[in-house]
């Protein structure tokens, strides 16, 4: 059995430094991700219903207190649409337009990156791959007749690089898809919350 020495393969692959810095490329910015998006986390029909009851009560400064207080995208529309409800309609659903593209930029933020990482880093390992293949058949040439078992080592030590191109890619994808997905659920809160705060307002 060929024992293949990964850390030899690193010192020596190029291809593989490249993987190894994506892979904490990915690493870092789906740790950021996450802890973002559990910190602007909240209970957003607990927090409109609040909202409804403050309003409900003519307690406006109470309402854009809780607004001001509260974290997350969702607040952040109801805090505009309060601070302008003096505004006509078509001015505050305009404003709350703005906002929400806004905000889904903020969500949306280095979600490309990991895109990309997922994207790009299996032919970033076929490239290694087929470098190392080469790398594999030239000393076999220069062997002359050493037959298979002077390539053999070579081509596992290529292949590592698919591999590793797959390790870093499949996370990468993962994380990219969960991450999207969470952004179109908070825009659907943003936009169901947008509408209902405008009703509540008497603005609808």
């Amino acid at each position: 059995m060929i024992h293949i020495n990964f850390l030899e393969i690193l010192k020596t692959s190029f291809t593989l430094v490249i993987l190894l810095f994506c892979s904490l490329v990915t690493m870092t910015f789906a740790i950021e991700r996450w802890w973002y998006y559990r910190s602007v986390r909240i209970d957003v029909e607990k927090f409109m219903a609040a909202i409804k009851e403050f309003l409900e009560a003519h307690k406006h400064a109470e309402a854009l207190n809780l607004a001001s207080n509260s974290t997350g995208p969702v607040a952040a529309i109801v805090r505009i649409a309060l601070l302008n409800r003096s505004r006509p309609k078509s001015e505050v659903a305009a404003l709350l337009s703005a906002a929400q593209i806004d905000e889904r930029g903020k969500l949306e933020r280095y979600l490309g990156i990991l895109g990309t990482m997922g994207n790009t880093a299996p032919f970033i390992g076929l490239f290694g791959t087929v470098v190392g293949i080469i790398k594999a058949f030239h000393d076999l040439a220069l062997s002359g007749s050493g037959g298979p078992s002077v390539v053999a080592a070579g081509i596992a030590e290529a292949l590592v690089a698919t591999a590793s191109g797959l390790a870093v890619a499949i996370p990468s994808a993962m994380f990219y898809n969960y991450f999207v997905k969470k952004v179109k659920d908070i825009a659907s809160d943003m936009e169901a919350s947008s509408i209902r705060i405008l009703v509540y307002l008497g603005l609808s």
